[in-house]
């Protein structure tokens, strides 16, 4: 049977099956079908179907190892309690229908009886928060004032009565005190289930338990009224009571395994829930009140009014108090904007809203541009101020319903929902842009700051609060890559990890493939060299060019591997030229190295092995380095460049102007070259600053006895104003574009072949 109710269909037929038997169980009473004692027959029997299905579910969660081990201890004991119930109803149909007997208590009451002391204990087994000391014993005391309303109500109702009713055996009086004292004990269990939930929400299953002991509760004191005042008979209305609190029961079982292990938060009812002692308060002083009606207004009536009055007016000065704490909890005390916790919890409600079409919801992530220097130049007391103009800024931009959170230093959140476009969240962080871009006065000083912002547009219903404000982050460092002070969307090019990880699979699946850009002689045109330049053959994308994936290769530290797969492959091809074409054997090639490849211990072996793996010859070979690396180079760096050198390789520095450049250091490096820049080369054929400065880097490289190269010719003006200045070798479009390897070898054949 239990094997059988695993299933997803079989679980859902059941719970049809409960509701239909339930449904016309309750046709039947309102519709008085039959006789009394046929409803009575129908009722009495209904029990017994619907107490087996949920005492079977209960198993089902009791042995699943989709629970947690703490959740199957508890419904092990749950379903103990849910075997009475089962026992119960199949007992007093038994005694009523066949036995014919009306012995008080019977089995059945015992069994009846058996199930609040085994739910109590289940409940309370069920998993929680763990809280601290102060925590807990606020708990214990929530809980304690709901019993004590109820114990008001069952004392007026039952206990007392109980203890005077004449005609009771000791037996009779004792087991007629048990029920309701049992009840008591089920809402006190429930009422700390629900108030110690572990989730933002009260889980759905605590939920139907407390429903259905809300139900039972009710049938029971009812039941036991009943009793006192002429004897119970089934069929009657309290047994609506119980029926409907044995098909929630049934739903309870059946949405605990349904219940992820470790669910998504949907919504917060704190306030809900935490409304239950004030709830059993106001009840307890209400049923004070009817009771004490006939008492004289003098002294009882004042006082017992003043007391209620008084009550309620501590409690609602408590709810203040929890207003004003829970607001100190979630806001920042500088700038008076919610704070992260705050910030994380609206998150994790705007994930759990529907996507819907026509209403969209955006993360903003803002950063200050400058902030620091601000910081460290004025002092904290600056810096302070200007995160309290940037709040402010936020407060004039955004708009009711959204909100605005400080995440700690500089960084802010903004959260916009229902907007009617993805537009929209670009138009309010344009908006934020310009309003946070105003100067902060700072007694005499104007500091002026600016911000960038990523935009992250709720898509994916699926998407986690976390989730969307790390794709805030990753458009926020794409704004900040793209030159600061503006904004960027979130697309899914922009995720880091998933682009790292499809480059690394490019190299490993050979998507890349390797360009040559010639270098010629600038007075003749004759082939001297090629520069290899990788390009991204992506199966999606198309071709891409290095500036589609360098910057996050060097990012992530997948150029290294990129790295070896250009050089490798470059020099293979190369090694094929220099074997089937005659004469091609001075052409030299040229391999740009990135300086996270420079950082490796392993870089002269690997350089040596891929050498070897091609034949081609180290001394055909010149190495790219950028400006970076030789800026105070550690001594490894140094003696890692220096065995090149020794291999034969050339050494030449790329984009030479362009960094930091540290003359001393090009004497103490084994540099054979130098490639200016094409920024300096734009612009010498009319400019007569740009040519000097030219001029003076060519003549710079002379006085280092180094190799100078061109870079980014594009015109015959400029290739006769380097001739001029006295630069030899020299690239760009002007002579050749990057070639893919066919194109290159037929170029390198054209050449070689008629000089033999």
């Amino acid at each position: 049977m239990v094997t059988w109710f695993r299933t997803g269909r079989a679980s859902a037929a059941c719970v049809l099956v409960c509701a239909a038997l339930l449904l016309f169980q309750q046709v039947g009473y309102f519709a008085e079908w039959g006789s009394p004692e046929f409803r009575t027959l129908v009722t009495d029997v209904t029990y017994v179907p619907l107490a087996l299905a949920f005492t079977v579910l209960a198993v089902r969660v009791a042995v699943s190892k989709r629970q947690e081990p703490r959740t199957r201890r508890a419904w092990r004991v749950i379903t103990i309690a849910f075997v009475c119930q089962l026992a119960a109803h199949c007992a007093w149909a038994v005694q009523s229908h066949i036995l014919l007997t009306t012995a008080y208590p019977s089995t059945a009451d015992y069994c009846f009886l058996l199930f609040s002391p085994f739910m109590f204990a289940g409940l309370l087994m069920l998993p929680g928060q763990h809280r601290r000391r102060r925590d807990r014993q606020k708990l214990a005391l929530d809980a304690l004032i709901v019993g004590a309303g109820g114990f008001i109500a069952i004392w007026y109702l039952l206990l007392g009565p109980i203890l005077n009713a004449p005609g009771l055996t000791p037996l009779q009086r004792t087991f007629t005190a048990a029920l309701p004292i049992g009840d008591l004990l089920l809402v006190l269990a429930v009422s700390t289930a629900m108030l110690r939930r572990h989730q933002p929400e009260v889980p759905a299953p605590i939920r139907l338990l407390a429903g259905a002991i809300a139900l039972t509760v009710t049938a029971d004191v009812s039941y036991s009224w009943i009793q006192l005042n002429g004897g119970f008979t089934g069929g009657s209305w309290p047994d609506l009571l119980w029926l409907a609190g044995c098909f929630l029961l049934v739903l309870a079982a059946d949405q605990q395994y349904r219940r992820p292990r470790h669910p998504r938060p949907r919504r917060r009812d704190r306030n809900a829930v935490f409304l239950l002692p004030y709830a059993a308060s106001v009840a307890a002083y209400v049923l004070l009140a009817v009771q004490s009606s006939h008492l004289p207004i003098n002294p009882y009536g004042g006082m017992i009014l003043g007391s209620a009055v008084l009550t309620l007016l501590v409690m609602a000065r408590q709810s203040h108090a929890l207003r004003d704490n829970r607001e100190m909890a979630v806001t920042d005390g500088l700038t008076g904007l919610a704070n992260r916790i705050l910030v994380t919890e609206r998150l994790d409600m705007l994930a759990g809203q529907p996507v819907r079409p026509g209403r969209h919801s955006a993360v903003l992530l803002i950063d200050l541009d400058r902030f620091k220097p601000i910081n460290d130049t004025f002092g904290h007391e600056a810096g302070d101020a200007v995160l309290v103009a940037a709040a402010d800024a936020m407060r004039r931009v955004i708009r009711d319903g959204d909100l605005a959170g400080r995440l700690g230093g500089d960084e802010f959140a903004v959260l916009l929902q229902s907007l009617p476009d993805r537009e929209a969240a670009g138009s309010i962080a344009a908006r934020l842009l310009e309003e946070l871009r105003q100067p902060v006065i700072f007694g005499e000083h104007v500091l002026m700051v600016e911000a960038s912002i990523g935009v992250a547009i709720r898509d994916d219903p699926d998407a986690s609060g976390e989730t969307l404000l790390q794709q805030a982050d990753t458009a926020l460092y794409a704004a900040k890559r793209a030159g600061r002070g503006r904004f960027e969307y979130y697309s899914d090019v922009m995720d880091t990890k998933a682009r790292e990880s499809e480059l690394r699979r490019a190299v490993a699946q050979d998507e890349l493939v390797v360009y040559f850009q010639p270098a010629v002689a600038l007075a003749t045109g004759e082939l001297r060299a090629v520069e290899a330049l990788v390009r991204w053959n992506h199966p999606v994308r198309g071709l891409l060019g290095p500036g589609e994936f360098i910057e996050l290769a060097e990012e992530t530290g997948a150029v290294v591997p990129l790295g070896a797969w250009v050089l490798r492959a470059a020099c293979r091809e190369a090694a094929g030229w220099r074997t089937g074409i005659p004469g091609a054997g001075p052409l030299r090639l040229a391999v740009n190295l990135s300086p996270k490849q420079v950082a490796q211990a392993d870089l002269v072996t690997t350089v040596e092995a891929i050498l070897t793996e091609t034949g081609f010859p180290p001394d055909r070979l010149t190495l790219e380095i950028t400006e970076s690396v030789i800026l105070q180079p550690d001594p490894l760096t140094i003696s890692r460049l220096q065995a090149l050198r020794d291999l034969g390789i050339q050494l030449a520095v790329d984009d030479f102007g362009t960094g930091y450049s540290a003359l001393s250091y090009l004497r103490r490096l084994p540099v054979t070259m130098l490639k200016i820049d094409r920024s300096f080369v734009t612009g010498i054929a009319d400019d007569p600053e740009a040519r000097s400065v030219c001029e003076a880097v060519v003549h710079l490289g002379e006085a280092f006895k180094m190799n100078v190269v061109a870079e980014g010719i594009e015109t015959a003006d400029q290739a006769t104003a380097l001739i001029d200045m006295g630069c030899v070798i020299g690239q760009g479009f002007f002579f050749h574009r990057p070639l893919p390897p066919d194109e290159a070898r037929a170029l390198v054949k054209q050449q070689f072949a008629a000089l033999t």
